[in-house]
């Protein structure tokens, strides 16, 4: 099996059926980082979606049960009961942070535990590092202290990768921050053998797989954080560990799906979050084919006045 590069798009390229693989590479050579992510369903083409559109891989022979099923089995490394903790939240994560969203339909275990079959789609969604992507951003919020910051934004905005970029940052010359990853999904740093697959810096320590409330708790107890990051904060139980670890004086940057503050105010752990007083600042993405650009910085006494 061929595969174009060991980072991006190429990186996944074997997991795809043998009979795209070809296909796929080829849509690669062409396109190379604006494909975001490759989408595979039962009877429809497969396709690739780019920063500004979308290119069919395969268009003459939509995509057969047995193929989604091969490309199952190879994302799951062919040992999918490894991997029912993931699939019980509708995705698995490879090598390198790229995350795979599975449709199929929800069934209990003999444990039962929620699990998955008859897969009918596949979304993998294509991690790369945009090492720097957060230059402006860093300077504009940390040139005189590092504080709380809340990252939020629609899907595909960039908010990971402003937070990969972030963490390298912190923990590297010259800030030399104590940071701890909260990765529960293993996107930020995307752990190999206790190795971290991406860029982190010299003082990061990562907690991966873990429940970000969890893991928040942890970090405070063990590991003397100066500096906790996590990607996609939201709940109960990651609003109290914030609100528990911000009285010791540990700075939480983090990221929330939103378009927009009223959005944002909405989600009721996500307002307990912003009133706890743990972010100082809400950043909010554009989207779109503006990855990792900010439309606007708001204080969160700005966000106060106007938020739901």
């Amino acid at each position: 099996m061929n595969m174009s590069n060991n980072t991006g798009f190429g990186s996944i390229v074997n997991y795809l059926p043998d009979g795209l693989m070809v296909d796929a590479n080829n849509l690669f050579s062409e396109f190379g980082s604006r494909v975001n992510e490759i989408r595979l369903r039962v009877g429809r083409s497969a396709v690739a979606m780019l920063t500004d559109g979308h290119r069919f891989i395969r268009k003459e022979k939509p995509v057969s049960p047995d193929e989604i099923q091969s490309c199952f089995e190879k994302i799951c490394g062919y040992s999918v009961y490894s991997h029912q903790s993931e699939l019980s939240h509708g995705f698995v994560t490879l090598p390198g942070g790229h995350r795979v969203g599975i449709c199929g339909s929800a069934c209990l275990d003999k444990s039962g535990k929620r699990t998955i079959k008859n897969i009918s789609s596949l979304n993998i969604r294509i991690a790369v590092e945009h090492i720097g992507c957060s230059e402006g951003l860093f300077n504009q919020l940390f040139s005189e202290k590092i504080t709380g910051v809340l990252i939020a934004g629609p899907p595909c905005s960039g908010k990971t990768s402003i937070l990969k970029d972030f963490a390298l940052k912190l923990s590297s010359y010259p800030c030399y921050k104590k940071t701890v990853l909260v990765d529960e999904r293993d996107e930020i740093a995307s752990m190999y053998r206790g190795m971290p697959c991406n860029h982190i810096g010299e003082f990061c320590d990562v907690l991966s797989g873990y429940p970000k409330g969890e893991g928040i708790i942890i970090a405070e107890r063990t590991l003397s954080p100066e500096i906790i990051i996590c990607d996609e904060i939201g709940n109960r139980g990651d609003a109290e560990a914030v609100c528990d670890v911000i009285n010791a004086g540990i700075v939480i940057i983090a990221t929330a799906h939103a378009c927009n503050v009223n959005e944002l105010y909405r989600r009721e752990p996500v307002r307990k979050l912003l009133k706890s007083g743990a972010f100082e600042t809400i950043v909010l993405l554009r989207g779109g084919s503006a990855r990792c650009e900010a439309e606007s910085v708001i204080s969160i006494e700005e966000a106060d006045r106007y938020g739901i």
